[in-house]
C-alpha cells in the first residue's frame, strides 16, 4: 500500500478522531489557564488562611475513606468484571447472530445458483475407427 492509502486509512479510523478530541480539550483547557492562575493569585492569602482548617477535614475525610477502601474497591470491582462480562457476552451474541445471518445467506445464494445452473451435458463422441496404414515404412541405412 502507498503512504497516501495508510494515511487515509489511519484518518477515517475512530482512535484517530478521539485522539484529535483529546488535543482540542487539551488545548482549551490550556487557555483558561492563565485566568485561572491569576484568580488564584488574587485569592492566595485567602487560601492560605483557609489551609490548617482544609487540612485537618482533608485528613478527617481520608480516613474514614480508608478504612472503607478495601470494601468499595471489592464492590467497584464487582461491578466492572460483571458489566465487562455482560457487554462481551452481548458482543458474542451479536457476533453469532452476524455470522450466522451472513453464513444463511450465502448457503441460500449458493443453492439458488446450483438449482439455477443447468447441468452440463456432455457431447456425443463418434467412435474412432481403426484403419489401416497403407504406408510403408522404410529404413535407411546410413
Amino acid at each position: 500500500m502507498t503512504l497516501a492509502t495508510e494515511v487515509k486509512k489511519l484518518t477515517d479510523s475512530k482512535p484517530f478522531y478521539a485522539v484529535a478530541g483529546a488535543g482540542d480539550f487539551a488545548v482549551e483547557k490550556l487557555r483558561e489557564l492563565p485566568e485561572q492562575l491569576r484568580k488564584l493569585q488574587s485569592r492566595r492569602y485567602e487560601l492560605v488562611s483557609e489551609l490548617p482548617e482544609r487540612t485537618r477535614a482533608a485528613a478527617d475525610k481520608a480516613e474514614g475513606l480508608a478504612r472503607e477502601l478495601p470494601e468499595k474497591a471489592r464492590e467497584y470491582a464487582d461491578q466492572l468484571t460483571h458489566k465487562a462480562t455482560e457487554v462481551y457476552e452481548d458482543f458474542a451474541t451479536r457476533g453469532r447472530k452476524v455470522v450466522s445471518k451472513a453464513s444463511g445467506e450465502a448457503a441460500l445464494e449458493l443453492e439458488e445458483v446450483s438449482e439455477a445452473a443447468e447441468p452440463a451435458v456432455a457431447e456425443p463422441v463418434e467412435p474412432v475407427k481403426k484403419t489401416r496404414s497403407t504406408r510403408t515404412t522404410r529404413t535407411t541405412k546410413a
